[in-house]
């Protein structure tokens, strides 16, 4: 927080303060004379104040905020876009075939070769021999192995 926001917030608790003593002092009867119109006037501008500098403040971050979100969302577009372009050079680097890409990218979403199966309407064992021949064709053992290429690819990658 900058020192101005702490400034805002420690004059707007000492405002609230200030109006629930006088609240406070009111109804328990703790003061023997009550404040001049003057005095209680000039606290409550001061408050007014207060609060729209702390609205201003309010809004200046929430806009802020939506910028950041906006500019995670297209970094992220983006880099789902490039994972996409590499998932498809590395199955083109591998001679996959149009069925094992599929079945390739079920895999890389962490589907079961149950769901795989279900989803291409084959059965489990064309799966399993695809999902080998994927495999080999990219040099891993396994699903992790795979998956971590393109993980590897991408923490390789510079950013502009």
């Amino acid at each position: 927080m900058t020192w101005a926001v702490r400034g805002l917030v420690a004059f707007q608790a000492a405002c609230a303060l200030v109006f629930l003593w006088d609240l406070a002092a009111s109804i328990l009867g703790l003061r023997n004379a009550p404040v001049s119109w003057q005095t209680r006037e000039l606290i409550e501008i001061a408050a007014a104040f207060g609060l729209l500098a702390g609205l201003g403040l309010g809004t200046q971050a929430l806009i802020r905020a939506n910028a950041r979100q906006k500019l995670a969302e297209e970094r992220l577009r983006a880099a789902s876009g490039e994972f996409m372009a590499l998932v498809h050079e590395r199955f083109s680097e591998w001679g996959l075939t149009p069925a094992e890409c599929d079945v390739a990218l079920f895999a890389l979403k962490g589907m079961s070769l149950a769901e795989i199966a279900g989803l291409r309407e084959t059965s489990e064992g064309t799966v399993k021999a695809q999902t080998n021949a994927i495999y080999r064709k990219a040099g891993v053992s396994g699903r992790p192995q795979l998956l971590s290429l393109f993980i590897d690819d991408l923490l390789a990658v510079v950013p502009d």
